[in-house]
């Protein structure tokens, strides 16, 4: 079990979603090394999101809609093919950004209760990490 960093807020409530699904990629320039042919991982994705407000089931977010928003899009593809990775290398920092953006756009239209992806750990590797947390607007 992995312990999450965990973002500083003060909402009532935040949720924690844990998924993992397997999806190919390639980087395509010399300076990926290896990681310029195609090869596969099984990523493990947290989602954090919080709110002050339920929606009328209780639900902050309905755990299973995060999974299928992510499932739907990335399990079983080849990354490169996503348009989210039209002008991008679909690496985990940016795959970390895209899922977060997302959520973000899934919670704003299909959550009528105001809640906020707070960030995004995608993990690679048993060894490797990112951890996506968008700045606050200014």
């Amino acid at each position: 079990m992995m312990i999450y960093p965990i973002p500083s807020h003060d909402y009532e409530y935040e949720l924690n979603k844990d998924l993992n699904f397997s999806a190919a990629h390639h980087i395509p320039d010399a300076r990926a090394g290896k990681c310029e042919r195609v090869h596969g991982h099984t990523y493990h994705v947290n989602i954090t999101i919080a709110g002050d407000a339920l929606d009328d089931l209780g639900f902050l977010v309905n755990f299973s809609a995060l999974k299928k928003l992510i499932m739907d899009e990335f399990d079983h593809r080849l990354l490169n093919d996503h348009e989210a990775f039209r002008d991008i290398p679909p690496t985990s920092e940016t795959l970390a950004k895209v899922i977060h953006d997302m959520v973000q756009s899934y919670i704003k239209t299909e959550q009528p209760n105001e809640v906020k992806c707070l960030q995004i750990i995608l993990k690679e590797t048993p060894t490797s990490y990112v951890v996506y947390r968008p700045k606050e607007k200014r």
